[in-house]
């Protein structure tokens, strides 16, 4: 077997979390260029946060692509494969064709995978008879599709037993389907669920208050404590089943939204690094492995208990980074990570809750004014700023 290549930082991943990393190593530390490797397979990168959006016939799904060649840093290595195990104990990992790459400091930053499968029927009814989802690059415009083509009766939103990209995501595409249902007239002589998973509209109280408001006046139906098992789509049928009681139920739908169950690629959940949920195990406030010190994770793939944004990888990225660039030199790990995310929450077209807050569910607000409300200036930030700041600032180390 050929040696193994080596590098300072080998960083498992290049989506939000790997690139922002990699691009903030190689500007804060000159000799570290041409010393860090990014290893992923994809050819593509996307700005999933829009999709919401695109979803809505707001946007159009080609703006959240890119080249991921386009986006590699400068002075970073990009390795174009797989990977498939770690041996943390050796400071190795393998990729999908036999590349054994050795590492100084490790950073886990893979995301989270899809499971389509996991809900009996989904995959092949997805784009039929009204079965849509905003989570795939190439189902989001069968969501605009379904709700450009509803003639009335039940739509139904759901939200899984699992964690998800944005906690808030499910719901947001139900209030712009509401919108345009009562644009096209349609609404009058239709019904919306949200059948989630979780026992409230959302966590944290100050903006859940809002929501519940937002609920009321769309005159939306919840169901709480219960998940999608199945779709029936011959008779456009979903079942339903309660977390408490373990009792099913079974709901005609016109249309319905499905937010797929997700979990840590399986490369992960099978490694030394997992968590017994199968996530990487680090430290809530240094993102420093549990067991192993020269190890780091996150974003989607890492255990901390908060939402799964964008945004707090925005957060987490510079305490990566200068805890890396710690343990390398020898020194101890200052840079801490507070649990920061943050949820646009998009509550119709031109309206929008901005939540902003912490592992403690305290809102961290950044604008001078109550965020808890709706308005049309959270929504162009969403719409026409976070974009531009994601590509040209976050991917670039610069934010």
């Amino acid at each position: 077997m050929a040696a193994p290549e080596h590098y300072s930082v080998v960083i498992a991943g290049a989506g939000t979390a790997g690139i922002s990393v990699a691009a903030r190593l190689a500007r804060a530390s000159r000799s570290l260029r041409g010393r860090i490797a990014l290893i992923d397979p994809a050819a593509k990168h996307y700005y999933q946060p829009l999709w919401t959006l695109v979803g809505a016939g707001a946007a159009k799904k080609e703006e959240t692509e890119r080249d991921m060649a386009s986006l590699i840093p400068d002075g970073v290595d990009w390795i174009q494969e797989a990977v498939v195990s770690f041996a943390p104990e050796d400071n190795r990992l393998l990729t999908q064709p036999g590349r054994v790459v050795s590492y100084d400091c490790l950073v886990v930053a893979a995301g989270l995978e899809i499971d389509w499968g996991r809900i009996k029927g989904l995959k092949e009814a997805l784009g039929l008879g009204g079965v849509c989802s905003n989570y795939a690059y190439e189902t989001v415009d069968g969501t605009w599709d379904a709700i450009r083509n509803f003639q009335g009766g039940t739509a139904i939103f759901t939200h899984p037993n699992s964690p998800v990209k944005c906690g808030g995501a499910p719901q947001k595409i139900m209030y712009l389907a509401d919108d345009y249902f009562r644009k096209s007239g349609v609404r009058d002589r239709s019904n919306i669920i949200f059948a989630s998973a979780k026992d409230v509209i959302f966590d944290v109280p100050k903006y859940a208050r809002t929501l519940e408001q937002v609920i009321r006046r769309k005159k939306i139906e919840t169901k709480y404590r219960t998940h999608l098992i199945e779709l029936r789509p011959g008779a456009k049928q979903a079942v339903f089943e309660h977390l408490g009681t373990k009792e099913q139920e079974v709901l005609s739908y016109d249309m319905i939204h499905v937010t797929p169950p997700m979990h840590a690629p399986a490369f992960i959940r099978e490694s030394p690094l997992a968590d017994k949920g199968g996530w990487v195990d680090v430290d809530p406030s240094t993102l420093q492995h549990k067991a192993y010190p020269n190890v780091f994770g996150l974003g989607d793939c890492a255990n901390l208990p908060t939402s799964k944004t964008g945004a707090a990888i925005r957060k987490q990225a510079p305490v990566v980074e200068r805890n890396v660039l710690a343990f390398l030199q020898g020194e101890p790990l200052t840079a801490s990570y507070d649990g920061y995310t943050s949820c646009p929450l998009v509550t119709g077209y031109n309206r929008l809750v901005l939540a902003e807050f912490d592992y403690n569910l305290t809102p961290k607000e950044t604008f001078p004014f109550d965020q808890s409300k709706e308005r049309f200036s959270m929504y162009l930030l969403k719409k026409n700023v976070l974009p531009v700041m994601y590509w040209n600032g976050m991917l670039k180390g610069r934010m």
